[in-house]
């Protein structure tokens, strides 16, 4: 029963079912006949459900219950709604009920009882009568003083310090069920309950019990406040009480801490679950792990991860997948990859989104790429097809130059994983996901600055054999790569190769053939082909012209050439930084300077 008027305040709380007069008439229809119980309980949700009223109990905590009953839309609704009801609605109802046996009365047992020979022959259910469980328990309440502590409880603007001065004044006889019913009562505020609960304990005739402490918690995280004075109760009640709080009330509260981002608080509740007497279950270690990462506090996050797999206790599939995404937006792909193995050995399925999070995290760090492509292996076959940007941060992974000496300067390109990487990229091409151009010029940069020239030409055959266009930056890693080993007839035959697939081409790639001439002190080519960039729908910039001069001076030591590339900048509105200009005008003074001296030696 209790478990079901908890359902009902979130329904009350979560749907927007504030009846407030049929919560009114809760106390009365529980004293009245079953049969009337039922016929009230219709009537209400025909009648009653659009009616609002501002106030659950009357004014005065001591009104009897007819003039309350006068009150409410019920009592003015009763007459025309019970003439709309058919007739054949009251004579199925004991039909039913011996039938069923009691079921439609939820948990509470139904007892038929033998009316009196002279029971009043109008009564809708003949000669008999329910007797329910309810009925049994609200014998051992005082409605009125029910109706009155209700009435304080629901008041606003009450004075710290009154709430247990006006409890003891009504008198109040405590038992388990008086005090549930007032917990199981809505609208009342969190505040106020916790304070009725504290003047209960205080009471040497009442004795707490799991359910009581329970229904607290839930009517308290309901409402969504005050959670750090119920933690201090539930505290003060787990120490005082051993066994009286289950691992349920715990994960109430670390999940309310949880929606509110008090991630530190639902920590302290789960280090405090032994020393109340408690064991964590898999719940309490997802709404930890949840609260922590709202706050960004994934170190601790990841100390919960860790015992959570130690205890082996795991929550369902979509609360893994989320315990993983919070991993590994913490930045701790490893641990994240440990709960995927641990779910994967109990065959729990995390959703595709994760999987997918958890590669991508993985392929950031050098030492985890590998763990990376042993989860490709293990992917959906039915996701495969769709999975193109995790098979493209493993290829960039494999493919990215390695920290070999642990400075981030000094990098290098692993032979062994450009070939995974290949190898990689070819069971796409087999099996799919199909590779767009971005995943073959990943794979084609490795191999052109490993030097692996002629691999890198074969994989632009097989670009080209599986109708794909290679691009502007295609042709201009592989020039690179001829460039850096000095092969600058094979870098020119794939520059004409571009002109003839590409009309317009890229600054980068001009500037690699040129920096390639200029290293080989083959300035005429490189003069050549920087008055050729125009044509093909490159400008010249300020740096191209400022290296193209630097090189002029300090090895060709041309000055002549540089200058009238200083007037063409101006001509074209570029400017030349005051450093290369002076580099002209040493080279220019040191030449005529040699001159003089040579015209001088001469004449001597």
């Amino acid at each position: 029963m209790w478990k079901s008027a908890v359902e009902a305040r979130r329904v009350f709380y979560h749907h927007g079912l504030r009846n407030h007069a049929l919560v009114a008439l809760l106390p009365q229809l529980t004293l009245s006949e079953s049969s009337f119980f039922h016929y009230s309980r219709w009537v209400s949700s025909k009648s009653c459900l659009h009616q609002t009223t501002t106030r659950l109990f009357s004014s005065n905590p001591f009104q009897e219950p007819e003039s309350l009953y006068k009150m409410t839309p019920f009592g003015e609704n009763l007459e025309a709604v019970s003439s709309e009801w058919p007739s054949s609605v009251f004579d199925g109802i004991e039909e039913n009920l011996e039938a069923e046996n009691g079921s439609d009365l939820g948990d509470n047992k139904v007892v038929m009882v033998e009316g009196d020979e002279n029971t009043d022959s109008g009564s809708d259910f003949g000669d008999k009568e329910v007797v329910t469980e309810d009925d049994e328990k609200m014998e051992l309440v005082d409605l009125e003083k029910l109706e009155g502590v209700l009435s304080l409880l629901q008041s606003s603007g009450i004075v710290d310090g009154s709430i247990e001065s006006s409890l003891d004044e009504i008198g109040v006889s405590l038992n388990e069920e008086f005090v549930v019913r007032v917990l199981e009562t809505p609208y009342v505020p969190g505040e106020n309950l916790i304070s009725f609960f504290k003047w209960v304990l205080k009471k040497p005739e009442f004795v707490v019990t799991g359910k009581a402490v329970e229904l607290l918690v839930t009517a308290v995280c309901i409402e969504g406040r005050n959670v750090y004075a119920l933690w201090d109760l539930v505290k003060e009640i787990g120490k005082k009480e051993k066994g009286i709080l289950s691992g349920e009330v715990l994960n109430e509260l670390i999940a309310l801490l949880s929606r509110l981002g008090k991630g530190k608080a639902a920590f302290e509740i789960f280090n405090k679950f032994g020393e109340l007497g408690c064991a964590p279950n898999a719940d309490t270690y997802y709404f930890t792990i949840e609260a922590l990462s709202r706050r960004t506090i994934y170190d601790w996050a990841s100390i919960v991860c860790e015992k959570m797999l130690n205890a082996d206790k795991l929550p369902g599939a979509e609360k893994v997948g989320k315990i993983v995404t919070f991993l590994c937006k913490g930045n701790k792909p490893e641990d994240a990859h440990l709960v995927y193995l641990s779910a994967k050995e109990k065959n729990i399925v995390l959703p595709v989104s994760s999987i997918k999070l958890l590669i991508s995290s993985l392929c950031r760090k050098d030492e985890s790429v590998k763990l990376a492509v042993e989860m490709l292996d293990e992917f959906p076959k039915e996701e495969r097809k769709y999975a193109i940007k995790s098979f493209s941060d493993v290829i960039n992974g494999l493919c990215r130059a390695k920290d070999v000496t642990g400075e981030k300067q000094l990098r290098s390109y692993c032979s062994k994983d450009i070939e995974e990487a290949r190898n990689l990229l070819l069971k796409m091409i087999d099996a799919g996901p199909p590779p767009g151009n971005a995943v073959f010029n990943t794979v084609i940069n490795a191999l052109s600055r490993k030097g692996e020239m002629g691999e890198a030409r074969k994989l632009l055959k097989v670009m080209e054999d599986r109708g794909l266009k290679p691009d502007v930056y295609t042709y201009s890693v592989i020039m690179s790569g001829y460039t850096k080993g000095g092969e600058m007839e094979e870098a020119y035959k794939i520059l004409n190769e571009a002109k003839k697939k590409h009309s317009k081409l890229s600054p980068v790639t001009y500037h690699t053939i040129i920096r390639g001439y200029c290293k080989l002190e083959q300035y005429d080519k490189a003069l050549e082909l920087l008055g050729e960039m125009k044509e093909y729908g490159v400008e010249p910039n300020e740096d191209e012209y400022n290296k193209f001069i630097q090189s002029l001076c300090l090895k060709a030591l041309d000055w002549t050439t540089a200058e009238k590339l200083l007037e063409e900048m101006k001509e074209n509105g570029l400017h030349l930084n005051a450093i290369t200009k002076g580099l002209v005008r040493a080279v220019k003074e040191l030449e005529q300077e040699e001159v003089g001296t040579k015209e001088i030696m001469t004449t001597a």
